[in-house]
């Protein structure tokens, strides 16, 4: 096949083909690094993959600064997140994509498949998380809803998209007035690159001119069947310091954030080792 030749897909066209194949088994793919591999692991009979490689759509594609916020395309990829001067703002996502795989992968893989993946280890669904962010989700008739991304997501490899929709893309809020910002993303793993997350968190916070706390969020990741906002612990931080913060203060901090936790053991590690170390480093972020 000559590549140069493929036809540039459109947004009706994609809605015609989400609608024509609505009763079947559809999967969608754009850098296939996700999805290529579930599909070697458990084979699909009958599926239709729809390509949105060849998508053209801003709404789907580009990475744009707006009044409400900052919309990511579901089509960007992570490098794309990586060269955008207005994401610099957001540390945490920043060093999410970077723990993400490889530079070769990250030239291909996109946002939306790794929110769509719906891996309790995605580490940039991780970090959009603990930055409040939302979905816009489009279906076969053009129509456009709204939900958290922390809502998205409902089990192991499954989210609230119903069978005639797509993820059109993710919008991170405008943070509102502030003085400084600490923001960050701690993964740990088995070995230092390429690995999946064995405990992640994810953390976006602002002070004001006294270094108090205006606005907290903080996000856990493979510790539970999905990632999980830990909304008593950034409630906690709020109006404290810190850079005043007492042991005591510290251990109620990782107490709430472990209220979310409910972590599992597998081939890769114990409940017990990823409830520790989890344990830790939300202990010592501050």
């Amino acid at each position: 096949m000559d590549f140069n030749t493929i036809t540039p897909l459109t947004t009706d066209a994609l809605l015609k083909a989400m609608k024509e194949t609505e009763g079947n088994n559809v999967r969608f793919g754009a850098g296939y690094t996700d999805l290529i591999l579930e599909l070697e692991m458990k084979k699909e009979p009958d599926l239709t993959v729809i390509n949105l490689s060849q998508l053209v759509d801003d709404d789907f594609k580009s990475i744009t600064k707006r009044e409400s916020g900052i919309t990511i395309g579901s089509l960007a990829t992570m490098t794309d997140v990586l060269a955008d001067t207005n994401l610099q703002q957001f540390p945490v996502l920043i060093e999410a994509v970077e723990s993400v795989a490889s530079v070769q992968i990250r030239s291909v893989a996109t946002v939306g498949g790794n929110i769509c993946t719906a891996s309790p280890a995605g580490d940039v669904s991780c970090a959009l998380v603990a930055l409040n962010a939302n979905c816009e989700i489009i279906n076969s008739d053009g129509e456009v809803r709204s939900i958290s991304l922390a809502d998205f997501f409902t089990g192991v490899k499954t989210t609230v998209l119903k069978r005639n929709e797509i993820l059109r893309n993710v919008v991170v809020p405008s943070a509102k007035s502030h003085s400084q910002t600490i923001s960050g993303f701690v993964k740990i793993g088995n070995r230092n690159s390429m690995e999946i997350a064995l405990a992640s968190l994810a953390y976006h916070i602002h002070t004001d001119e006294n270094g108090k706390v205006t606005s907290a969020g903080a996000s856990i990741g493979s510790v539970a069947k999905t990632i999980m906002y830990c909304h008593s612990a950034c409630e906690y931080l709020l109006g404290k310091s810190l850079s005043q913060l007492k042991d005591s203060e510290k251990d109620t901090f990782s107490k709430l954030v472990m209220e979310n936790a409910n972590p599992i053991s597998d081939i890769r590690a114990s409940a017990w080792y990823r409830h520790q170390v989890l344990e830790n480093i939300s202990k010592n972020i501050f």
